[in-house]
């Protein structure tokens, strides 16, 4: 498998000083904390991590991902005066 994963990375013009990171994608992570006396079947504990059947790897090349902050629009023009908040 990893001569696959070697040969994609070939494909795409990554080089072997790029800094790679493998991630798990399509989990399910419980985000809130339930009650004691819930049902363990349907109230997962907090924090527990669940993968999916239809789970998958994601490759992410860090060194050529560019952080770009977004830009504002010129066109876009204020339509209405801002009277600030009301309280």
């Amino acid at each position: 498998m990893s001569l696959n994963i070697e040969t994609a990375l070939e494909k795409l013009g990554w080089s072997n000083d790029d800094e790679i990171s493998v991630e798990i994608a399509g989990v399910a992570v419980a985000g809130t904390a339930t009650h004691p006396d819930a049902n363990a079947k349907w109230a997962k504990p907090y924090g527990s991590v669940t993968y999916q059947n239809d789970a998958f790897i994601v490759i992410k090349n860090k060194t050529r991902n560019p952080v770009v902050s977004s830009q504002p629009n010129p066109e876009l023009k204020q339509q209405h005066s801002y009277q600030g908040e009301n309280k």
